[in-house]
């Protein structure tokens, strides 16, 4: 960001870039080049599927699958682009497999090898090579998407709302460093949550949900809950601020869902989010070129994820 040296730039492939790679430090035990070419293209994939998940195509396709198979379109891509990223991820866990002390493991791709070995000969193990490969992908592709939008996103509401980024010497003010949460809520980045599964009937408040039911733990309904929150169709500061301006919790406050299957990245993404949101407030004052008017907070896809709009973005050095 310095060395825009204040001219307008997109912070897309910067932010994924640098979220990304701290996903990549735990699960491959090493972080990328920024100039790397092969990283560059496995991002510009995942940007892609998020927003062909939350575009038109995608939602009919999610739909009406045994009819979009035979229609043209992108759904057709998506797949290849999807099954090039596994190859990576195949390549990276042979890599492992190859060099693998142990003694010592380096990171998650190591930790899972070695339950694989300890497990090899228990049938109802979870632990083997397809969910290797699929955890993988989740967590590469969730954990770099999800943050890097919502620090996005962060960042035009900064510029929408200036007043906010007003920065006092000495320690963050709750009103910044709460700034993630708020953002959380408001852009409500995947408002069905992920689908569940029921392994048995289950009774719940008086209902029975039968066996093998899908559920979509609509997060949406408690982000903008009328009774939880003052103004939730808004951008309101005072959501999780007391009368003395102390930071406090809201129950209703679930972006990362909640329960036993609850988001597996969650700790990561509140520190992500916290480190990276404090850090640039404290060496860049974000504006855009028309001013506040010139950001629109309308998410630019709305379907399985609101994805934020892009913009061209302003960081003046404090």
């Amino acid at each position: 960001m310095n060395e825009s040296k204040g001219k307008p730039f997109d912070p897309i492939f910067l932010l994924s870039r640098t979220v990304s790679n701290v996903i990549c430090c735990m699960v491959f035990g090493q972080r990328f080049s920024y100039d790397d070419k092969k990283f560059l293209q496995l991002l510009d994939i995942m940007s892609g599927v998020l927003r062909f998940n939350s575009g038109f195509v995608g939602q009919m396709y999610n739909i009406f699958p045994w009819i979009m198979e035979h229609l043209p379109g992108p759904q057709h891509k998506i797949f290849t682009n999807i099954e090039e990223v596994r190859e990576f991820i195949k390549m990276k866990i042979q890599e492992h497999k190859d060099t693998l002390d142990p003694s010592s493991p380096r990171d998650y791709i190591d930790c899972f090898l070695m339950r694989m070995d300890q497990e090899k000969d228990i049938p109802t193990t979870e632990f083997h090579y397809e969910n290797l490969i699929s955890t993988v992908l989740n967590l590469f592709l969730a954990g770099t998407e999800t943050t890097s939008s919502t620090i996005r996103y962060a960042l035009s509401v900064l510029i929408k709302h200036p007043d906010i980024q007003q920065w006092r010497t000495g320690n963050p003010s709750p009103s910044q460093t709460q700034s993630s949460m708020k953002c959380q809520r408001f852009l409500d980045i995947v408002p069905f949550g992920l689908p569940h599964f029921a392994l048995r009937d289950i009774s719940f408040r008086g209902y029975t949900i039968p066996k093998d039911t899908v559920i979509m733990p609509l997060l949406h309904s408690v982000l903008k809950e009328e009774k939880q929150w003052a103004s939730p169709l808004s951008f309101n500061p005072q959501h999780f601020l007391d009368q003395n301006g102390n930071f406090k919790k809201n129950p209703a406050f679930l972006p990362f869902a909640a329960g036993k299957r609850a988001c597996v990245g969650e700790a990561l993404a509140r520190m992500e989010l916290f480190l990276f949101l404090v850090t640039l407030l404290r060496h860049f004052t974000f504006s855009h070129a028309e001013g506040p008017d010139g950001i629109n907070l309308i998410p630019e896809y709305s379907g399985f994820a609101n994805v934020p709009r892009r913009y061209q973005i302003i960081a003046t050095p404090r």
